[in-house]
C-alpha cells in the first residue's frame, strides 16, 4: 500500500531546541528550511556553518542545538558515522547544562534525535531507553508535545522489539493524554500519527477511529494540509479494510477529498497516487466487477485523468527525498498495469485500453520518471532514495524483458544485463547506508536475475542473502518500506517460494554420488528451513509482531532419537501465475534415513484449486456425497502419499528377505511407522488429512496423523499419566447477537471429562465470561484447557475468537489470559482443546488462525476441527479421546488417542451413524504428537 513517505512526520522532527528568547543564527534558520524542503545535502552545509559559528561564540548550547540538528539530517542521507560524531559532540557539551532550565529542553531534543540514530543503525533497545530518558525531560521542561512525541517513538521501539502487546498499552495511555489537550495543530498530527500506528499493528477500527478524531481537530483548527494528510491516513485505513461494505468506495472518497483540500503540492499528488494506485489493484478492481459494469467503468473512467496529470504535477515538485519517493511509487504503478496487461491480452483487431499500453515497461515515462528520481537522489547526496530509484528501474528492464517475444533472445538479454547492472548497484548503496529493508528486495531482484540468465548457484546465493535479511527485519516485517507500495503476500512470500522452487530444481530425486546425496541433503534442509521460515512469517504478519520463541526441539531429532515410529511428511505447493501451473513437490523424513524428494506433481492451478474446494463442499455433505469425496481426496492421497509408496514396499521386502518379523507398514528394515506428521502447505492446510481415501481405506486406518506448524516443537514430552487437571468451559446457549445454533451437548461433554475421574474445574453458560476465564486461568493450576464453545478460525486476527457468554474473546485477548497465567503457573498447558470451533467459510487462508490459536497459547498440542463439527459426535468423540489417553493400561500417544477416537466413532454399530467424514475427519492434531 502506498504511504505517506516517513519525511512528513519527520519534518516536525526538528522543532524550536532553543529556548525562547534566544536568536538562532541564520545558517541554522536555513538549514531548518532546507531541511523542511527536502534538501538535506545543502542543510547539511548550512548546519555546518551555523556550528562552527556558535564554536567561535563560545555559544556551546546552541551550538549542541546545532548538532543535533545536523545528526538528524545526516541520518536523512544514511551517513551514520558523521550522524553518530555529531549527537555525540552535542550530548558532550550539554554536560554542562543537563540541569538547567535552559538546557533541559535542548537535551531532551537531542535524546529525540540520538534515539532516532540508535533505531536506524538497529540499536532498538538502546533507542527505547533514549527515548524513555527524553520523556522525562520533556516533562520537567513541561513540554507536552514533546513528551507525546516521545511516547510514540517508544511504542515503535516496542513494536519492533516484538513487544506489541506493550506497544499498544503505550498507544492506548497515549490517546488519554491527547484527549486532555486542547485541540491545536500538534494534537491534529499527534493523533494522526497514533491512527497510523494503529493501522500498522492491524487494529483497523480503532485506527479508523482515532482518525476521525485527529480530522476533527484539524477541521476544527482550520489547518488545510493537516485535514488532507489526515484524510490520507484515513484512505489508507479503509483500503485496508478489503472485507468492509463500501470496498473501495470509501478509500477513493478519502482520497480524491484529500487532494482536492491539499494546498501542499507534495500531499495533492500522494492523494492521487494513492488512489490511482488503488484504482488498479486487482482486489479493487474484483470488486468493482461484482459491484456491476456502471461501477466497474467509473473505476476505469477515473484512471486515465491521472495518469495524464501525475507527470506535470511531479515535474512541478522541487527535488526532495519526498518528491523522489513519489516518483518511485508512480513508476511502481505503471509497473503494476505492466504485470497486470500482457500483450498478448488483446485479440488482432481490437484497440488496447488507452491507460495500458503493451510497452508500458519500455515506455518514456516509466524510464524519464525513474531517471529524473536517480538524478535527484544523486545531487541530493541521498543514497538511500537512490538505492530505490535505481532498484526500481532494474525491475522495469526486468519486466520488458519479460514482455518480448521468447524468440528474441539479443533483446531480451540485452534488458536483463541492465537489470542485473542497476540492480547491483542498488544493492551497493543498500548495503553502504546499512539499509536491509531495502537491500532484501534487491538480493531477491538479483536472484530472479541470475536464475534467468542460468547463474543458478549465484541466485541461490543472493536468495539466501534476502531471506538472512528477512530474518533480521522479522520483528517488523509488517511495515518494512514505508515510504512506497508494500504488502507481504507481493514482497515477502514470494521470496520464500521462488528460493524453495530453485532449491529443488537443483535436486535430484535418486542421487547417484556422493557429492550429490550431499548437495541432496543441503538443499532438501534447507527448503524445509525456507518453508518454515514462511509459515513464521506469515504468523508474525497475522499478529503483527514475532510470535514464536521460547526453546524448542527439532522434528527430525524427535523421530530419530524419541519416537522412531514417525515419518515426517513435508508437501511443498509451488504455483506459477504466468503459467497457471501448480507443481506440488513432497520431501519426506523416514526414520534413521536421509531426507528424500520425490517426482514432482504438476497441473494446473485450477484442477488443485477444484480439488480442495470440493473436498471441503462434500466433505459437509454425509453420505449422499461419500463417493466424490473420496474420489478428490483420493487425488490428494495419490500426491502425498503414493510417490513414498514404494520406499515402504521396498523396505518391507528387505526385512522379509533377511527374515525378519515386519508386520504391514513397517519400513527400513522392521522400524514400524505408526504416525504421520504432515507439515501442510497452502491450500493443503485445509484438507483433512485423516480422511484421505486409498481406494480401500482412510488413512487414519492405518496412521495415527498429526500436524505440525514448523519444523520444531515446543520442549515435546510425553503426557503425564497422573490423572489429568482439566480446566473446561462449555456455552451451549451463544449470545443472540451471533446467529449460532445451541451446542445441546456440551454439558454432556464436560460432564463426560469429569466422570473419568479428572481433576475437572468447569465454567457453564453466564459463567463462561472473560473475566471469569481469567480468574480460574491464575487460580487453578492445570494442564489441559478444553472449550467447548463455538468459535472462529479465520486470516484476519480480529475474525479469530471463540464465544463466551459476554462476547468474543479473540485471539490477541486469549493470549493475554494465558500469558498473565505465565507469570503464576510455570508448568506448561499440555493440551488446547476447541471442540466446536471452525475455520472461517470462504477463507483459503483461515487455518492461519488456527495456527495462531495453537502457536500463541504455548500449549505442547492443540485439538481443533476445521470445520463446523455435530455436536452429539463431538460429545462421543470426546468422551472416547480422553478416555484413550487416560487409560493406565495402556499408553498411548495424543496422536493415537485421537485416531482411535476417531475410527470407533466412524465404525460405531450401537445403530447410530457417524460413518460419514464430517462427523469425524475434521478433527486435527496440532504440535506435540507424543
Amino acid at each position: 500500500m502506498a504511504k505517506i513517505p516517513a519525511t512528513h512526520a519527520e519534518l516536525n522532527a526538528i522543532r524550536e531546541t532553543i529556548p525562547l528568547g534566544i536568536a538562532q543564527a541564520k545558517p541554522e534558520q536555513q538549514g531548518k528550511a532546507l531541511f523542511e524542503a527536502g534538501e538535506y545535502q545543502q542543510a547539511v552545509d548550512e548546519l555546518e556553518q551555523a556550528v562552527k559559528l556558535y564554536q567561535s561564540q563560545s555559544n556551546s548550547l546552541q551550538q549542541a542545538a546545532a548538532l543535533a540538528n545536523l545528526s538528524l539530517v545526516h541520518q536523512q542521507l544514511g551517513a551514520w558515522e558523521p550522524a553518530t560524531s555529531a549527537i555525540s559532540n552535542s550530548l558532550r557539551l550539554l554536560q554542562p547544562w543537563n540541569n538547567t532550565s535552559q538546557g533541559i529542553p535542548v537535551l531532551a531534543q537531542a535524546l529525540e534525535v540520538q534515539g532516532r540514530l540508535q533505531l536506524n543503525i538497529g540499536e532498538v533497545d538502546q533507542a527505547l531507553a533514549t527515548w524513555q530518558k527524553a520523556e522525562s525531560l520533556f516533562q520537567k521542561a513541561n513540554d507536552a508535545e514533546g513528551a507525546i512525541q516521545s511516547r510514540l517513538n517508544q511504542s515503535q521501539a516496542l513494536r519492533l522489539l516484538g513487544f506489541y502487546r506493550r506497544s499498544l498499552d503505550q498507544l492506548n495511555t497515549l490517546n488519554t493524554t491527547l484527549q486532555a489537550q486542547p485541540n491545536s495543530r500538534q494534537k491534529a498530527i499527534a493523533l494522526r500519527n497514533l491512527g497510523d500506528a494503529l493501522q500498522v499493528g492491524s487494529d483497523l477500527e480503532q485506527s479508523r477511529a482515532v482518525l476521525e478524531q485527529s480530522l476533527q481537530v484539524a477541521e476544527a483548527v482550520n489547518a488545510p494540509n493537516q485535514i488532507a494528510a489526515t484524510l490520507l491516513s484515513l484512505g489508507n485505513s479503509a483500503r485496508a479494510q478489503k472485507d468492509a461494505k463500501y470496498y473501495p468506495e470509501d478509500a477513493i472518497a478519502y482520497y480524491s477529498r484529500a487532494a482536492s483540500l491539499a494546498t501542499a503540492p507534495l500531499l495533492q499528488i500522494q492523494a492521487h497516487l494513492n488512489q490511482l494506485s488503488l484504482l488498479i489493484s486487482p482486489s479493487a478492481k474484483l470488486a468493482a466487477s461484482q459491484s456491476g459494469d456502471a461501477q466497474r467503468e467509473r473505476f476505469t473512467n477515473r484512471i486515465q485523468p491521472l495518469l495524464a496529470q501525475l507527470p506535470t504535477q511531479l515535474d512541478q515538485l522541487p527535488a526532495s527525498r519526498a518528491g523522489i519517493y513519489a516518483r518511485i511509487n508512480f513508476a511502481q504503478t505503471l509497473l503494476n498495469l505492466v504485470s497486470q496487461t500482457a500483450p498478448t491480452e488483446n485479440q488482432p483487431g481490437s484497440p488496447a485500453p488507452s491507460y495500458t499500453p503493451s510497452s508500458l515497461a519500455l515506455s518514456p515515462l516509466l524510464e524519464n520518471t525513474l531517471q529524473q528520481a536517480i538524478q535527484q537522489s544523486r545531487n541530493l547526496g541521498d543514497k538511500r532514495a537512490e538505492s530505490y530509484s535505481l532498484g526500481t528501474l532494474g525491475t522495469a528492464y526486468e519486466k520488458a524483458a519479460a514482455q518480448l517475444a521468447p524468440t528474441n533472445v539479443t533483446a531480451q538479454t540485452q534488458q536483463l544485463d541492465y537489470a542485473r547492472e542497476v540492480t547491483q548497484k542498488a544493492l551497493v548503496l543498500a548495503q553502504s547506508t546499512n539499509t536491509w529493508d531495502i537491500a532484501y528486495r534487491w538480493q531477491w531482484q538479483l536472484g530472479r536475475l541470475l536464475k534467468q540468465t542460468g547463474n543458478v548457484k549465484e541466485a541461490i546465493a543472493a536468495y539466501d542473502s534476502a531471506i538472512a535479511n528477512l530474518r533480521s527485519l522479522r520483528g517488523d516485517l509488517v511495515s518494512v518500506n514505508p515510504d512506497v507500495q508494500f504488502n507481504f503476500r507481493d514482497s515477502v512470500e514470494p521470496i520464500y517460494r521462488q528460493s524453495v522452487e530453485l532449491l529443488l530444481s537443483e535436486t535430484k530425486t535418486e542421487p547417484n554420488t556422493d557429492a550429490e546425496i550431499k548437495t541432496n541433503t543441503e538443499y532438501l534442509e534447507k527448503a524445509r528451513q525456507r518453508i518454515e521460515s514462511l509459515q513464521l512469517a506469515e504468523l508474525d504478519n497475522f499478529f503483527r509482531e514475532a510470535c514464536l520463541e521460547g526453546q524448542r526441539v527439532s522434528l527430525d531429532d524427535i523421530v530419530d532419537k524419541k519416537n522412531p515410529n514417525t515419518t515426517i511428511i513435508y508437501p511443498i505447493v509451488l504455483r506459477n501465475p504466468l503459467t497457471s501451473k501448480v507443481k506440488i513437490q513432497v520431501i519426506a523424513k523416514i526414520p534413521n534415513q536421509p531426507l528424500k524428494l520425490y517426482p514432482s506433481i504438476s497441473l494446473s492451478a485450477k484442477a488443485f484449486d477444484t480439488t480442495i474446494d470440493q473436498i471441503t463442499n462434500t466433505l459437509d455433505g454425509g453420505l449422499t456425497q461419500l463417493q466424490s469425496f473420496q474420489t478428490e481426496t483420493h487425488k490428494v492421497y495419490d500426491w502425498l502419499i503414493k510417490p513414498m509408496e514404494q520406499d515402504i514396499q521396498s523396505a518391507i521386502a528387505l526385512a522379509e528377505s533377511a527374515k525378519s518379523k515386519v508386520a504391514p507398514g513397517n519400513i527400513d528394515g522392521g522400524v514400524k511407522v505408526e504416525t504421520l506428521v504432515f507439515v501442510l502447505d497452502d491450500r493443503l492446510r485445509q484438507v483433512p488429512v485423516a480422511a484421505l481415501w486409498d481406494g480401500q481405506q482412510y488413512l487414519v486406518e492405518r496412521y495415527s496423523i498429526a500436524l505440525s506448524p514448523g519444523l520444531q516443537l515446543l520442549d515435546p514430552k510425553p503426557i503425564k499419566r497422573e490423572p489429568l487437571r482439566v480446566l473446561a468451559a462449555g456455552l451451549s446457549n451463544p449470545p443472540t447477537s451471533f446467529n449460532l445454533d445451541k451446542l445441546p451437548y456440551v454439558e454432556e461433554e464436560i460432564a463426560s471429562i469429569t466422570k473419568l475421574g479428572f481433576f475437572t474445574t468447569s465454567l457453564l453458560e453466564q459463567n463462561f465470561t472473560r473475566k471469569g476465564l481469567e480468574g480460574n486461568i491464575n487460580a487453578v493450576p492445570f494442564n489441559v484447557v478444553h472449550l467447548a464453545t463455538h468459535g472462529q478460525f479465520s486470516s484476519n486476527a480480529k475474525d479469530t475468537f471463540i464465544v463466551a457468554a459476554d462476547g468474543p474473546i479473540n485471539v490477541s485477548q486469549f493470549d493475554t489470559l494465558l500469558r498473565s497465567r505465565d507469570a503464576t503457573r510455570p508448568e506448561a498447558i499440555e493440551l488446547l482443546v476447541f471442540s466446536a470451533c471452525q475455520t472461517a467459510k470462504n477463507d483459503n487462508r483461515a487455518t492461519l488462525g488456527l495456527a495462531g490459536f495453537a502457536v500463541r497459547s504455548g500449549a505442547r498440542s492443540t485439538l481443533a476441527s476445521l470445520t463446523n463439527v455435530n455436536d452429539e459426535s463431538t460429545s462421543l468423540l470426546m468422551a472416547n479421546f480422553y478416555q484413550q489417553l487416560s487409560n493406565p493400561k495402556e499408553l498411548v500417544t495424543k496422536a493415537e488417542a485421537l485416531r482411535r477416537a476417531q475410527v470407533e466413532l466412524f465404525k460405531k454399530t450401537d445403530g447410530s451413524d457417524f460413518r460419514a467424514p464430517k462427523f469425524w475427519a475434521p478433527y486435527i492434531l496440532i504440535g506435540n504428537w507424543l
